[in-house]
């Protein structure tokens, strides 16, 4: 049975906070007058005003209670039903424009409980209008109900004064079964969701956690909501506990509920036709458009979902786009791409450049009773057509997965891979260095892409973007150790008892030394997928050459252009600055890389209480983002070490030549690569066959020439080149 109850008119609008709730000596207006955040500016109605609203078809339970600005003028309101105290600022003969709606200014055909107006406002066909403090020009038409209420949290995962804890909201991230659960707030940034959703053993970091967001929201009751000056609100039917900022634009959407919209001049956000939003925050300049489902959801800043996209349980990263689709229980860090109506994904974590195709189902197939099942996908993660993967999965950096339903849970420690499920010969088969043997312009494309549109007006986190940087280097030395033991074993496996060790010097030897024989010869390798069948390596003599070069290359590229800002001026002040050079492990933190000795040390400030609130971590942040270059400088020279066994004293003038030369020569390389890979897609028969003739294709398709991406990349090579040759000569190696 529904519960309705019946209560004098002469409440409504009045007694927002109940009895219980008001601070002694407190007046139900004392938040609301806070939230203003100035001196109220208004006076009581003068008799001719009052008589001019009332010849108007006004109507208010107590006129004593609207109070307005000295330039009110009474003729632009009409058709109107006050309830409870309101505040009304200027209203002058104009009348605003927005998109071609134009509207006179003023207050027309609407009910109003207890609300706050600014300047110049527009409100026309507001059926109710309840507990809000509006800005000023804003324009409100055609709204079914838009309306507070005393408990209203806005989307933040917090209980107010008297509520029971099962109210409270909370996102089940990157596991169905809700165990790395989070409570969402608004500021949330990529790194917070991530932190605290690993870790679930160390009760003391996320009691800490919880205890940053109880901290950051009043637990009081009777908070107003807000809208932001310039926002426009348009035929949308139900609006309510929602925060809004300034300049956003809501038109045409069935639900808004408990939620945050951020929004300002520099980052507007917009929500259109058929979106239904409940239960999350909305980060600035964000788009939500045609028909959007989410519930229990973060959009970090300039994101987007489109499309009739579902998104649920979920963290979507910052410049991240979802059109057509279901997201659901996942952490998604920044510029992540899922375009296509049937893709599907479920229980992740996907650290950021990611890109889904069509039919793609990611955390769908249970493999267990239970929903607990996770994925884990670094940086550059794309599945193909119609992929399907098994909980629990793990992928390395930049891992391509093409068409095929993978039936077993698989493991890919191989950076820069394509996996391929061979049913014909009942193989899983894996490519490493895929990108750079094949299709070098989509990945240095895509790197280069996600700088140009990272749009983001809060850089409080220093996103990543490079293929080549401390995680992917790290994937790539430990790929190296993964080959040479797989080829050791595959040659000396049966004879040789001696350990892992052993084999893996004697591959390291045959991948030196013998490399084609070692191309002639199948490699296999175990621990990669849970199955009986076996597991290929594809090209590991052309890869293991290829990952040691990519090693010097991130190594020497990072001396080339930070040793100046280091002071770094001669070839004994790098061997000084390389006795502090060491390799550690890394950690992806929502897209920003740190240390796994930091992030350890940052977690046990966190523990005692000397990072005590959110803004303090994101401060932390800001700093491990102005130590990066030289952390990642230290880290690029302690691999070039590694990958030739030597220490800082063991490195010579003659060495660092041949891998200053051996970096102009993969950078070469990898430029051919990108022209090349380009270059196919104008060569082929196939791709020509829906033109005319050559100059209708590059009508439609541009001229390849004309590419401005490998016009760039072409002429960063000119310059790297006369870099290099500087500083041999500078440096008389």
């Amino acid at each position: 049975m529904n519960r309705i109850e019946k209560k004098p008119l002469s409440q409504l609008g009045y007694q927002f906070i109940e009895p219980a709730y008001l601070p002694q000596g407190r007046d139900e207006y004392y938040l609301r007058d806070q939230q203003r955040g100035r001196e109220t500016e208004h006076r009581k109605l003068k008799a001719w005003e009052i008589e001019a609203l009332v010849r108007n078809d006004n109507t208010s339970d107590d006129w004593n209670n609207i109070f307005v600005d000295n330039e009110f003028d009474p003729n632009l309101v009409q058709h109107c039903h006050f309830y409870g105290m309101v505040r009304i600022g200027k209203l002058e003969p104009y009348y605003l424009e927005f998109h071609n709606l134009r509207l006179p200014v003023g207050l027309y055909n609407s009910t109003i409980a207890s609300c706050d107006f600014g300047d110049n406002v527009v409100v026309h066909n507001v059926n109710f209008l309840s507990h809000y403090i509006i800005g000023n020009e804003v324009i409100i038409a055609n709204v079914n109900e838009m309306a507070v209420t005393d408990h209203a949290k806005f989307g933040n995962g917090i209980v107010k004064e008297g509520e029971p804890e099962n109210v409270r909201i909370w996102l089940e991230l990157c596991n169905e079964n809700g165990g790395r659960s989070v409570m969402p707030f608004d500021g949330m940034l990529p790194g917070d969701a991530w932190l605290w959703t690993r870790n679930r053993h160390d009760t003391a970091l996320l009691d800490r956690f919880k205890a940053f967001t109880e901290k950051q929201f009043d637990k009081k009751r009777g908070y107003y909501g807000m809208v932001g000056d310039r926002t426009v609100i348009k035929n949308c039917k139900i609006i309510k506990d929602v925060m809004i900022g300034s300049d956003a634009y809501l038109k045409g959407a069935n639900k808004l509920k408990n939620l945050t919209i951020n929004s300002e001049p520099g980052a507007p956000s917009q929500i259109g036709e058929g979106c239904e939003l409940v239960n999350g925050i909305v980060g600035f300049g964000c788009r939500v458009f045609y028909g959007v489902k989410a519930v229990r959801f973060v959009m970090a800043s300039h994101s987007q979902l489109k499309y009739g996209a579902r998104l649920i349980n979920s963290y979507l990263g910052n410049n991240a786009t979802i059109s057509c689709c279901e997201v659901l229980n996942s952490l998604i860090f920044p510029a992540h791409e899922q375009h296509h109506n049937n893709s599907f994904l479920c229980a992740a974590l996907v650290m950021g450049q990611s890109n889904m195709a069509a039919g793609a189902t990611i955390g769908s197939n249970h493999n267990s009773r239970g929903a607990d099942g996770e994925i884990i996908a670094g940086r550059g993660f794309w599945p193909g057509l119609c992929v399907s993967l098994k909980h629990n999965s793990r992928f390395a950096s930049f891992t391509l997965i093409a068409k095929g339903n993978y039936m077993s849970e698989l493991d890919i420690p191989y950076p820069f891979s394509l996996v391929v499920n061979d049913e014909h010969d009942d193989t899983l088969k894996v490519m490493p260095g895929y990108w750079f043997m094949h299709n070098m312009y989509a990945l240095a494309r895509n790197a280069w892409k996600y700088v140009d549109r990272d749009k983001r007006t809060d850089k409080t986190q220093l996103i990543e973007y490079d293929y080549l940087a401390p995680d992917s280097a790290e994937e790539l030395l430990n790929a190296l150790e993964l080959f040479e033991y797989a080829v050791g074993k595959t040659f000396y496996g049966q004879k040789d008892k001696a350990g892992k060790k052993s084999l893996q010097q004697k591959g390291k030897q045959l991948l030196l030394e013998e490399n084609a024989k070692v191309g002639r010869t199948d490699i296999f390798v175990e621990g990669i997928e849970n199955s009986s069948r076996k597991a290929q390596l594809l090209k590991v003599h052309k890869a293991y050459p290829l990952f040691r070069e990519l090693i010097n290359l991130y190594a020497i590229r990072n001396l080339v252009k930070l040793a100046a800002t280091f002071n770094i001026q001669s070839f004994s002040a790098l061997q000084a600055f390389c006795k502090n050079s060491k390799r550690t492990a890394w950690h992806n933190v929502g897209g920003q890389l740190v240390k796994a000795d930091a992030l350890e040390e940052v977690k046990n400030r966190i523990r005692k209480g000397k990072i005590g609130s959110w803004p303090e971590l994101h401060d932390i942040y800001r700093e491990l983002g102005a130590a990066y270059e030289q952390d990642k400088l230290h880290h690029a020279l302690a691999c070039l070490l590694h990958l030739q066994q030597i220490s800082a004293k063991e490195l010579t003038p003659a060495l660092l030549k041949k891998c200053l030369e051996q970096s102009v020569y993969t950078s070469g390389m990898i430029t051919e690569g990108i022209y090349h890979s380009r270059e196919k897609d104008y060569l082929n028969p196939f791709r020509q066959m829906t033109y005319e003739n050559e100059a209708e294709m590059n009508m439609v398709v541009g001229k390849l020439e004309d590419n401005g991406f490998i016009q760039q990349t072409i002429a960063d090579l000119k310059a790297y080149k006369k870099q290099v040759k500087e500083m041999i000569k500078k440096w008389e190696l």
